[in-house]
C-alpha cells in the first residue's frame, strides 16, 4: 500500500482536476448535473468565494442538512478550500435533535434543502426560530442559537430570512481570485475539516473532529483495497452525512480519480437503474439496501455488465446477502470494512485479493498504517489470537477529539493514543478480525446508529412515563429494532401507538420504537443497576425473536 500523504482536501481536488480534467467527477441520474473534474473544481472555487463574501472564515462551522444533492458536495469542497469546518446533519433529524446539534456545534451557517418526503425542513427551522421570517438574510440573531448568522436554502423558491444557494454564485463576484488563492494557501492538512455527530455509548451526540489528513488517507487506503482507478465508476446510495458516503465514497473516489454516481436518497429501483445505465463498476451500501434491491420485483430487468467491487458495511453483513451480491449482481470483488466515525472511519478491511470465504466471514485485516489490537476490557491486557476482547485502534486516522467534550475524548482515547471501540472482537493467527458483539449498548438498525440514552431522555419528557429503558432486539430485516420498556405513572394511562406517535413527531423516524412494552418494574442488580440484558432476553422470548437472534450470532 502507498505512503500517507500530507495534502488538504481542496488541494487533492485541484490535483485530481489537473490529472483527469475531462473525466467524469459526478453525474446524477435524476437531474441535469454532470461535472468533469475540471468543471467541478471551477464550480467549487466559485462557491468558496461566495462563502467568503458572506463572511465565512477559517474555523467557522457550516452545517449541511440535506440528502445527497449537488449542493452538499459543493459545500464540502468549498469549505475545505477556505478552512471552514463542515458539520454534517442527519437527514432524519427533527427539531429536538437539530436544535441540540446547531447549538452544541456553534454553527454559524446552515445550508439546507427544503426537506424530504418525511420531513419539512423549512417548517422545522421556522418552528425552532420563530423570528426567522422577520429577519434579514445573513444577519440572523437567535437567543437559542447565538452563533447562527446565515441560513442558505438549496432551492430556487425564496424563503423569508434565508438566502438561496444560487446567491453564493452571485456574491462570488465580490471576491478576487488572488484573495481566494491567499486563503487556500493558509490551509493545513492537519486542520479539522469535518465534524460528524455520533453519540458513542451514552448521552447526546458528540461532534467527532476529523482532519483533512484523517479522511484523505483513509479514503485513499479504502480505494486501494478495492484497486480503484480512474477507469472505475462508483454508485453512492449511502448518505454523505455518514463517513460511509463522505469517506468510503467521496474521498476514496477523489484520491483515485474515480467517477461518482450519487443517489439523492436510496430507492431500490434508482439504485438498480444507476448501476445498469451508468455501467458502474463499484457499489456501496448497507445490507438492507442490497436486500431491498435483490428482492425488487424488477430486479431481473437489469444487467450489471461492469460491476466488480464495492463495500457492504454499516451493520453486520449476512453471509447469504454477500453471496447473492456476488452471484446475482456480479460483484465478485465486493469487500467489507469495519470502523467507527472516530477512526475516520475504517480500521480493518478485506481486499479484492482475499478469498470470498474470508470476505464473507471476517472484516479483514488492519488498514495500512493503522495499529490494531484486542484487549481484555477489564485489565487492558493485550490478548492473543482467537481470544475475545475489546477492539482498539491507533494511527493517523484517529479523530482529534469530540468538540468541546474533553472528558468524553479522554474516555474514548487512552493516554497511549489507542481508540477504544466498545466492540467485542477476536483476531486469528493470520491477522483477520471478526466482530463478535458490543460492550456498549448502542443499537444499529439498518446501518443507523441509535443511542438508547438519547431516546430515553426524550421519552422521559412524556408526562405519563415514570421510567423507561430502551433496548435493541434482534431483527431479521434490519439487524436490530428498538424496544421501549416503559413504566407508566400511577393512575395514568398511555398506549403504545401514542408513544410511537409522540416520538415520531419529535425525533427522526428511525428512532421510533418498533415495540413498546409496559411493565411494573425492571430487572435490577442488588445495587440497583438495571439489567438490560435480562430485558433483551425477556423480549426475545415474548416477541418470538429466537430465529432473528440466531441469525445475529451466526
Amino acid at each position: 500500500m502507498g505512503k500517507l500523504i500530507e495534502i488538504t482536501v481542496g488541494d487533492m481536488l485541484e490535483k485530481t482536476a489537473k490529472e483527469y480534467p475531462d473525466a467524469q467527477a459526478f453525474k446524477y441520474i435524476d437531474r441535469d448535473y454532470y461535472r468533469s473534474w475540471s468543471d467541478f473544481n471551477t464550480e467549487v472555487d466559485i462557491v468558496a468565494k461566495g462563502f467568503i463574501a458572506i463572511g465565512v472564515k477559517k474555523g467557522d462551522h457550516v452545517a449541511m442538512w440535506a440528502t445527497n444533492i449537488p449542493e452538499w458536495i459543493l459545500t464540502l469542497f468549498a469549505c475545505a478550500k477556505i478552512g471552514a469546518i463542515l458539520v454534517t446533519v442527519n437527514t432524519n433529524y427533527k427539531a429536538f435533535e437539530l436544535e441540540y446539534l446547531l447549538r452544541q456545534s456553534d454553527t454559524k451557517v446552515l445550508v439546507m434543502s427544503r426537506g424530504t418526503k418525511h420531513s419539512d425542513y423549512v417548517k422545522i427551522i421556522n418552528d425552532l426560530c420563530p423570528s426567522l421570517k422577520d429577519s434579514q438574510p445573513n444577519n440572523l440573531s437567535f437567543e437559542s442559537l447565538p452563533f447562527l448568522k446565515s441560513i442558505i436554502l438549496a432551492d430556487d423558491e425564496p424563503q423569508a430570512g434565508m438566502m438561496s444557494f444560487n446567491e453564493l454564485f452571485d456574491r462570488a463576484n465580490e471576491i478576487s481570485d488572488a484573495k481566494l488563492s491567499r486563503i487556500k494557501a493558509e490551509q493545513d492538512c492537519h486542520d479539522v475539516i469535518n465534524m460528524q455527530y455520533t453519540s458513542g455509548t451514552t448521552g447526546f451526540p458528540k461532534g467527532v473532529m476529523l482532519t483533512h489528513y484523517n479522511i484523505i488517507n483513509n479514503g485513499k487506503s479504502i480505494g486501494e483495497c478495492m484497486k480503484f482507478t480512474n477507469e472505475d465508476k462508483l454508485c453512492i446510495p449511502v448518505p454523505f452525512f455518514h463517513c460511509f458516503g463522505l469517506v468510503l465514497g467521496i474521498m476514496a473516489s477523489l484520491t483515485h480519480g474515480t467517477a461518482m454516481v450519487p443517489l439523492d436518497s436510496y430507492r431500490p429501483i434508482d439504485f438498480l437503474r444507476a448501476i445498469d445505465e451508468e455501467e458502474c463498476t463499484a457499489i456501496h451500501g448497507v445490507p438492507t439496501m442490497f436486500i431491498a434491491a435483490l428482492e425488487h420485483k424488477e430486479f431481473d430487468k437489469f444487467k450489471f455488465p461492469k460491476l466488480r467491487t464495492g463495500i457492504m458495511a454499516g451493520s453486520p453483513c449476512p453471509i447469504k446477502v454477500m453471496q447473492l451480491v456476488v452471484d446475482k449482481m456480479g460483484a465478485k470483488e465486493i469487500t467489507i470494512t469495519y470502523g467507527q466515525t472516530e477512526a475516520s472511519p475504517a480500521t480493518t478491511m478485506t481486499t479484492i485479493d482475499d478469498s470470498l470465504e474470508v470476505r464473507v466471514s471476517t472484516v479483514g485485516k488492519a488498514m495500512p498504517h493503522v495499529e490494531t489490537k484486542i484487549i481484555d476490557p477489564e485489565t487492558g491486557e493485550t490478548l492473543g489470537p482467537n481470544q475475545q476482547g475489546e477492539f482498539c485502534a491507533r494511527g493517523y486516522n484517529i479523530m482529534k477529539g469530540y468538540y468541546k467534550m474533553e472528558d468524553a475524548t479522554a474516555e474514548a482515547i487512552d493516554e497511549d493514543g489507542w481508540l477504544h471501540s466498545g466492540d467485542l472482537a477476536m483476531v486469528d493467527e493470520k491477522g483477520y478480525y471478526k466482530i463478535t458483539g458490543r460492550i456498549k449498548d448502542m443499537i444499529i438498525r439498518g446501518g443507523e446508529n441509535i443511542y438508547p440514552k438519547e431516546l430515553e431522555e426524550f421519552i422521559y419528557t412524556i408526562h405519563e412515563v415514570q421510567d423507561v429503558q430502551v433496548i435493541g432486539v434482534p431483527s431479521e430485516q434490519y439487524g436490530e429494532e428498538i424496544m421501549a420498556c416503559i413504566i407508566v405513572r400511577q393512575d395514568m394511562s398511555i398506549t403504545a401507538d401514542e408513544i410511537k406517535r409522540i416520538v415520531g413527531e419529535n425525533m427522526a423516524r428511525h428512532k421510533v420504537p418498533s415495540y413498546v412494552e409496559f411493565m411494573d418494574e425492571f430487572p435490577m442488580t442488588a445495587s440497583g443497576k438495571i439489567q438490560k440484558y435480562k430485558l433483551r432476553s425477556w423480549a426475545i422470548d415474548k416477541l418470538n425473536l429466537k430465529k432473528a437472534a440466531e441469525i445475529e450470532t451466526a
